[in-house]
């Protein structure tokens, strides 16, 4: 081998050759364009020595090894890997989450800007967080991306398990090529399906050749203030990558026993190892583990925690007792100081009865009862008497053993330390949780039902109710625990229904089937959902007194129920038939009878005529009477005036946005409401759907979109995030509700100014006379709130119509201004609809007539709306009419001729009145001078005239004395001369 020497001439330093193997590691070029590479050897510290080997022709950038073997780059062949190591060949996989790994990313982003447009400081600490076997996603509402890019010389794939059970997180898989260009997906590929609570699933997409920049993105919602479940990832594997040069060691709790492995092994049970161990060591008999642990712990004293009861099976003398065993694995130490011992067996009492449609064996042993037959669980199973079917279901409220159709289970996300447990157990009149390994492990209870069918009396209907399950149960809890119930619909995806958290009194749930498949109904019962790997909270249970099921094929029968009969004629008389939609049986004849007018039935009572229930007031029943609804006509009497309504123009679905409204990080979100009010023969034509649902189970077919992705109601609401405030190429839809499915009447409130009876404080009232109309579409079942979780009486729905000329047409849909969300407590909805349609039809009382003036003798009147018109259709104004008149009225010549009469009189009566008063005034004069005896002329003998005599001449007065004087004079009796 030559050898050269490289001597520094500025400080004489010689720098050694790289003669071992040691001194250097081996690595490839980038591919050229035809495919081929070279392989040359890199220092592992730069300068340290020199004289590398030179450059060789490498192996073809589409060369891979197999599985369990890697690429040894001075031979340049493929070597299986050691014991305690593993290969994929082709590919890389990450399975060990104690940190990020290296090449990931945790980016947390927040599509929102401020009021100023700057970005939000909110979502710097949010991340996906490791957690020793997963890696969980962040539980607040930023958007969160986990990034990783990698080179792939040839075609492959990424695949990776994770848990989705909260469809509050928006998850999201997409794949960038190296210009940040979004590489084509389809929507089944980008949106993640939803996973039941404790269960993995595994996504696969497949990656082109090339640079590949991988995002796991997801983004929480928290409108409701609810925490949110946090998405899990685990055991990300690529394909594509075309060769390792290295074999991965196993982490810690793992083993690989043989060379060319391609996987590690969990060590059992009491047993550790150590990174890239071949094999795992045991634990000394005062210490344990579980499975995969890398150390091992020492056993604490046993305690109350440690065991748990249960009820034996009923003997062959109809005998139970309690019994204790403990947690296993048991991991507690019982011969040390403080332990507590395992408490003794009880005492032996009797078992309880069997469940409704089952019967007692000689051995205490409880059967079906046989098809036709029926029992109460006390006594042998009887036939149904004629004229009656059995009435088929399950109905459990005793447990001494598990039903046969029941099943129990442990699961937990980070371990499989609870796999082998019962997740409940029976205990006489109920059933419960269990211990469980840890706190946060999920406890699950299933209930399978085949199918479900109507008995024959109810065969012929047509409503919407197929079967129904009611349970009773009670949580007591001191942590964050918190029941789930879902269902499975056809084995294609479970759901949850409804869910409860904290402590719960003892309460009942009913869940109503609207469609006839094979259904699994789980409880799931976790005590805290934080990871960690004890059991703190044993003592927080969940209690289920009992569970029943209608309509259950091949079910079980605890009674019997009266059935429509043939006719007396008939040769099969005698013989059960099903009624036609909308009839019920007649008590006394056993025969159908279709419902009276305006009513509805039951859906799973049609005995006797009181099963037909009168619809509200206001609404009127469909022709299969199964439904009430308002046809959109409404009359109201009140002070002997009648009002008509026609409300057919608000009748298509009407739309309601409110918002946008703004979480505590900022996150912009929508409120809308899908309003059916009337028409539509009953149907309720709102829908509501929930987009990511619907693109995460685009696979799963009609079935599952029945249950999952829609809401059909008269009122329901959806939760919206505009595209544009996360980043999504279209808006999101989630957290669909409905708000009313049950239509329960309509009523006129008030007919006046200013005035608003119900709910006034929650509008604002309009200066001009208002119409109102109440419609009361509510969440009730035939007059019965169902519960929600939050909700104890349901949700209802209140509608105020309101009269206003001034919106015409479709007019105007609002709600308080004091619950701007539509709803001050989160149950009751209010909802203001402002309309000229809602107007009541005119009448005569809303018009009056106003008569012209006479001109030629022809007079016009006019008929003119009151003001304010309040009023729309109905009667229109009378035409103009046209009557001929005088020029003068009749009456204006009375008056005029009787004016000028009167005036007449009274110049005649003034002028008689002044004649004589000159005449008694001339009297008095001459009364006056003959009693004046002082006067100088001569005294008449008299100042009067006698009788008869005439005055002979006018006399003049040279002084005329005022009647001020005269009235003087005769006061003073001093004589007036008169000359």
């Amino acid at each position: 081998m030559a050898m050269l020497v490289c001597v520094s001439c500025s400080n004489m330093t010689t720098v050694r050759l790289c003669i071992f193997q040691t001194d250097y590691y081996y690595e490839y070029t980038e591919c050229d364009s035809v495919g081929s590479r070279w392989r040359v050897a890199i220092p592992h510290i730069l300068g340290t020595c020199s004289a590398l080997p030179t450059p060789t022709r490498g192996t073809d950038c589409s060369f891979s090894c197999a599985v369990g073997e890697f690429l040894e780059m001075s031979a340049q062949q493929c070597t299986p890997c050691a014991a305690g190591s593993y290969s994929l060949g082709s590919g890389v996989r990450f399975d060990q989450w104690d940190t990020i790994p290296a090449g990931f990313t945790s980016l947390a982003t927040y599509m929102d800007p401020g009021p100023s447009g700057e970005e939000s400081q909110a979502c710097n600490s949010s991340s996906w967080t490791p957690q020793g076997v997963y890696l969980e996603s962040s539980r607040d509402e930023c958007t969160v991306s986990l990034v990783y890019a990698v080179h792939l010389e040839q075609q492959g794939s990424v695949s990776f398990s994770y848990q989705y059970p909260d469809n509050n997180i928006f998850f999201e898989f997409y794949v960038q090529n190296e210009q940040c260009q979004e590489m084509a997906q389809t929507d089944d590929q980008k949106w993640i399906k939803l996973t039941t609570n404790g269960e993995w699933d595994t996504h696969t997409v497949n990656l082109k050749s090339g640079t590949n920049i991988l995002y796991w993105r997801t983004t929480g919602i928290l409108v409701g203030g609810k925490m949110v479940k946090p998405v899990l990832l685990r055991n990300i594997q690529i394909e594509g990558v075309a060769y390792t040069s290295e074999c991965f060691p196993c982490r810690p709790g793992w083993f690989s026993s043989s060379p060319g492995s391609s996987s590690c092994q969990p060590c059992p049970r009491n047993t550790s190892s150590n990174k890239g161990a071949a094999s795992c060591t045991s634990c000394p008999d005062t210490q344990y583990s579980h499975e995969g642990w890398s150390q091992c712990k020492e056993r604490p004293p046993c305690s109350e925690k440690d065991y748990f009861q249960i009820h034996t099976a009923c003997d062959s003398e109809g005998k139970t007792q309690v019994m204790y065993r403990w947690v296993e694995p048991r991991i507690c130490e019982e011969n040390v100081t403080g332990a507590v011992a395992l408490p003794p067996t009880g005492e032996r009492e009797a078992c309880p009865p069997c469940n409704p449609g089952y019967y007692n064996t000689n051995d205490s042993t409880c059967f079906p009862c046989p098809p036709g037959t029926h029992s109460d669980g006390t006594s042998v199973c009887e036939e149904c008497p004629a004229g009656t079917e059995p009435v088929l279901g399950y109905e459990y409220k005793w447990w001494n053993v598990l039903p046969s159709n029941m099943k129990t289970s442990c699961f937990n996300v980070g371990n499989s330390k609870c796999d082998d447990m019962n997740g409940w157990e029976v205990a006489g009149d109920h059933i419960r949780s269990g211990a469980g390994g840890s706190d946060n492990d999920y406890l699950i209870l299933n209930l399978h039902v085949p199918g479900f069918k109507l008995p024959t009396s109810l065969a012929g209907m047509t409503g919407t109710e197929f079967g129904r399950i009611t349970f009773v149960f009670e949580t007591m809890c001191s942590a964050d625990c918190e029941l789930y119930f879902m269902m499975d619909v056809n084995r294609k995806s479970t759901t949850v229904v409804e869910s409860w958290e904290g402590s719960k009194e003892r309460q009942s749930y009913t869940h109503i089937m609207t469609r006839n498949a094979s259904v699994s109904y789980t409880w799931a019962f976790q005590r805290t959902n934080q990871a960690q790997d004890v059991r703190r909270y044993i003592s927080d249970v969940v209690i289920l007194y009992s569970v029943s099921v209608t309509n259950v094929q091949d079910g079980v029968a605890s009674a019997c129920r009266a059935c429509a009969l043939l006719s007396q004629s008939s040769q099969r008389s005698g013989s059960c038939i099903p009624c036609p939609a909308g009839f019920y049986i007649d008590r006394d004849t056993n025969r159908c009878q279709e419902c009276p007018p305006n009513t509805y039935l039951s859906g799973h009572h049609t005995y006797g005529e009181d099963a037909c229930l009168p619809c509200g007031p206001g609404s009127k029943s469909n022709k299969e009477h199964s439904r009430c609804y308002s046809d959109c006509s409404f009359s109201h009497t009140e002070h002997n005036r009648t009002l008509t309504f026609d409300l057919s123009s608000l009748s298509p679905v009407a739309s309601l946005t409110i918002g946008p409204s703004f979480t505590s990080k900022g996150t912009k979100y929508l409120h809308v409401f899908n309003v059916s009010l009337c028409g539509h023969q009953g149907k309720m034509a709102a829908v509501c759907t929930d987009n990511v649902t619907d693109l995460a189970n685009k696979d799963m077919g009609s079935d599952s979109t029945q249950f999952v992705n829609s809401v059909d109601s008269f009122i329901c609401q959806s939760t919206i995030i505009p595209a544009d405030g996360r980043g999504f190429r279209m808006a999101l839809a989630s957290q669909s509700i409905s708000l009313a499915d049950t239509f329960l009447g309509e009523i006129a409130i008030e007919y006046t100014m200013y005035t608003l009876d119900l709910k006034s404080d929650l509008f604002s009232i309009i200066s001009f006379e208002s119409c109102f109309l109440h419609l009361f579409p509510s969440l009730s079942q035939e007059r019965q709130w169902t519960a929600t979780g939050s909700c104890e009486r349901g949700r209802s729905a209140v509608m105020t119509i309101r009269c206003n000329p001034e919106k015409m047409d479709h007019g105007q849909l609002t709600v308080p201004s004091a619950c701007p969300a539509g709803t001050c407590d989160g149950c009751t909805f209010h909802f203001l609809w402002e309309s000229g349609s809602a107007c009541p039809h005119c009448t005569q009382d809303d018009y009056h007539q106003i008569e012209g003036a006479c001109k030629g003798g022809v007079q016009v009147t006019l008929s003119v709306w009151n003001e304010p018109k309040l009023c729309t259709k109905g009667m229109s104004l009378p035409a103009k009419s046209s009557a001929p008149c005088e020029a003068i009225a009749l009456w204006l010549k009375v008056g005029v001729g009787g004016g000028a009469f009167l005036a007449v009189l009274l110049v005649s009566l003034t002028f008689y009145f002044w004649k004589k008063n000159k005449r008694l005034e001339y009297k008095y004069s001459r009364l006056v001078m003959s009693a004046n005896k002082e006067c100088e002329l001569p005294v008449a003998d008299s100042c009067a005239l006698a009788e008869g005599e005439e005055p002979e001449d006018d006399v003049v007065y040279s002084h005329k004395p005022s009647l001020l004087g005269k009235l003087r004079a005769i006061a003073n009796k001093v004589p007036v001369c008169v000359c």
